[in-house]
């Protein structure tokens, strides 16, 4: 596998950082990836994450870092339902399927 690490930046007040870190500690246990939780750390995501049309970063954000020390987002817009609710089993398909075709 092509990646080192998990790096999730959040923040503990965003709706949906629980479903976020949940997904993160679920893939990093199956995949047995080192994961990483860092808050609002915006020059972090400034760096690697994705921005916005103003070229501005948000969080959640799930990013991975590889093997060769390059840091890709990974989980950047959480899936949602067909009510518009959190969709915790496609964001994990997502995710994972994104790590495998790093």
């Amino acid at each position: 596998m092509n990646v080192k690490k998990l790096i999730l930046v959040t923040s503990s007040g965003h709706p949906l950082d629980k479903v976020f870190r949940e997904v993160t500690e679920e893939v990093s246990k199956e995949l047995g990836i080192e994961n990483e939780v860092r808050q609002e750390d915006y020059a972090f995501l400034s760096d690697f994450g994705e921005k916005d049309d103003l070229g501005m970063s948000w969080v959640p954000q799930l990013l991975a870092q590889k093997t060769d020390g390059q840091v890709v987002p990974i989980l950047t817009q959480f899936p949602l339902d067909e009510k518009f609710k959190p969709d915790k089993a496609k964001g994990r398909e997502e995710t994972i399927r994104k790590i495998k075709n790093l």
